[in-house]
């Protein structure tokens, strides 16, 4: 019954919300995906079309890393759901159509606990404000039913996002992620600071200093995070090509 499986959704929701003792978001309907869907973890960004996403929430570590493999090796099921619209399902990341269609990500992710990934679009119509990605420890398909529940959890996190943002505009102006936690903010914030330090250093525009900073991450397997900050902090230094590609500085 849709109207019975609406219901139950938002009544999951808002009990997630007053269980931390603030109003329903996004976040909320990310968190209580989890439980109901059955998966090991989720996480959730807040875009507009096809650029990079400012995570929303994350229910653990997993899936945290697995949102910054993505953004590092741009790759993954929550950008190929942000560039065609539609769901992107993966029960099993170690077979041959994972690997096929993410042969950096897919491998990454089975490494860091990562068995089946699956990212639902939020949109309305034709505005599209961000991804929902759920994540399984084992491979398996979601059952018709949990497929079910997670579109309208993706649904109502779209509608949730929508008015956080719309409150956030009244609020001061701007046009900006709303009910972004204070942590992954300053994350985020730290990434785009190193990339804007990278521009002076390398003479290269933001476009290719985050490809920059996603390769040396990469190559040298190190979080993105981690990478970032050691830039602000002036203790790694990238440098233009031919010569070192980077320096740490005492």
């Amino acid at each position: 019954m849709p109207n019975n499986r609406l219901g139950r959704i938002w009544g999951l929701v808002a009990e997630q919300a007053a269980g931390r003792g603030g109003r329903m978001s996004a976040g909320d309907a990310c968190t209580a995906a989890v439980a109901e869907v059955q998966v090991t973890g989720a996480w959730l960004s807040a875009a507009r079309g096809r650029e990079a996403g400012h995570l929303m929430r994350v229910t653990d570590e997993v899936s945290e890393r697995l949102a910054e493999l993505e953004l590092t090796l741009g790759e993954g099921p929550s950008l190929d759901t942000s560039a065609s619209g539609g769901p992107a399902l993966a029960s099993d990341l170690a077979d041959g159509d994972s690997r096929h269609r993410w042969p950096v990500f897919a491998p990454a992710a089975s490494q860091a606990g990562a068995a089946a990934v699956f990212a639902f679009p939020l949109v309305i119509g034709a505005i599209s404000t961000g991804v929902l990605c759920l994540y399984r420890d084992r491979p398996g398909r979601l059952r018709d039913s949990q497929l079910g529940d997670a579109l309208v959890f993706a649904d109502t996190a779209t509608l949730l996002l929508l008015d956080a943002q719309s409150q956030a505009a009244e609020d001061d102006g701007t046009s900006r992620p709303g009910g972004q936690p204070a942590e992954l903010a300053a994350h985020r914030a730290e990434i785009d600071q190193a990339t804007g330090m990278i521009t002076e250093q390398l003479g290269v525009g933001i476009t290719d200093a985050f490809v920059r900073l996603r390769a040396y991450s990469y190559v040298n397997d190190l979080r993105l995070s981690d990478v970032a900050g050691d830039i602000v902090a002036r203790r790694l230094r990238l440098y233009p090509d031919p010569g070192p590609s980077w320096s740490c500085d005492a």
